[in-house]
């Protein structure tokens, strides 16, 4: 008898009262290559164990816990990212990450938050637009931002602002400085994962599995399900892509009939496909 799916796993372990953020993104490299599956994603979880038994006990103050995780994590053993690991699928997975200790800053930060929660500390995830920093200490009170991608930067106020203002032209706000929490960072990793794949044809089945895998979280967009039922049809499933259309239509059909009625439109095109 075979076990559970990864999938299965991923939609379960989304659905702990405490999801385990480290869990699902090695699920997420495990559906992205079954060889990151068992016995490498066990290393994985014994890796971040370690690094954070190499943290010095009695650390009190964020900057404290900010200048120990930049020892032992930068400086001791070289995670930091370059513009190359936009690139490379391999910066979106935390088993290649641990293994390469190089990636995205979001994985670099995932790889900060769980080194820093296994050895005590209070941290935090922060979407920023356009990059993923971590918070160290209490993000109404006492706390540092820093910035893995760099090496564990520590930010200032306007050292956060510029990064804002470099990716998209805002200004900072506090809602930007909210912690952000385990499948919100999930979903986040996913999106850059399929934001990756989406202009190669290619690499159309990795935006699928993508898809497939945030739709398990208990939130997610309702239109993921219409961008879905397009990539079907564009992958040349055009009448498991007419059969997600019409039922896409159905569900925003009472509120929004007008957009209902193209999608069905959309839905018939793909079946004449058929013939």
């Amino acid at each position: 008898m075979t076990g559970p799916t990864v999938r299965e796993r991923f939609a379960a372990a989304a659905r702990e009262e405490r999801p385990d953020l480290a869990e699902l993104c090695l699920l997420i490299g495990a559906e992205a290559d079954p060889a990151l599956d068992g016995e490498p994603s066990d290393l994985a979880q014994i890796e971040l164990d370690r690094l954070a038994g190499l943290l010095p006990f009695g650390l009190g103050t964020p900057r404290e816990w900010a200048a120990a995780l930049h020892r032992v994590l930068a400086a001791g053993h070289g995670f930091h990212g370059s513009p190359a690991d936009y690139g490379r699928l391999e910066s979106s997975l935390l088993q290649e990450v641990l293994r390469r200790r190089r990636g995205l800053p979001i994985l670099l930060s995932v790889v900060w938050i769980e080194v820093a929660r296994r050895a005590g500390a209070a941290v935090y995830g922060v979407g920023l637009p356009g990059h993923f920093v971590v918070g160290l200490g209490d993000p109404e009170g006492d706390h540092v931002l820093v910035d893995p991608f760099e090496g564990g930067r520590v930010l200032s106020e306007e050292d956060t602002g510029l990064l804002v203002a470099g990716t998209t032209g805002a200004a900072l706000t506090p809602s930007m400085l909210a912690p952000a929490d385990p499948l919100e960072i999930v979903q986040r990793v996913l999106n850059n994962i399929r934001a990756w794949a989406a202009p190669r044809p290619e690499h159309r089945p990795v935006q699928l599995w993508t898809l497939d895998l945030t739709l398990l979280l208990p939130r997610h967009p309702a239109k993921l399900r219409y961008e879905r039922a397009r990539l079907l049809v564009a992958m040349g499933d055009f009448l498991g892509g007419a059969l997600e259309l019409e039922e896409y239509a159905k569900v925003i059909g009472t509120f929004d009939p007008d957009s209902a009625s193209g999608i069905r439109a959309e839905a018939r095109a793909a079946r004449a496909m058929l013939n």
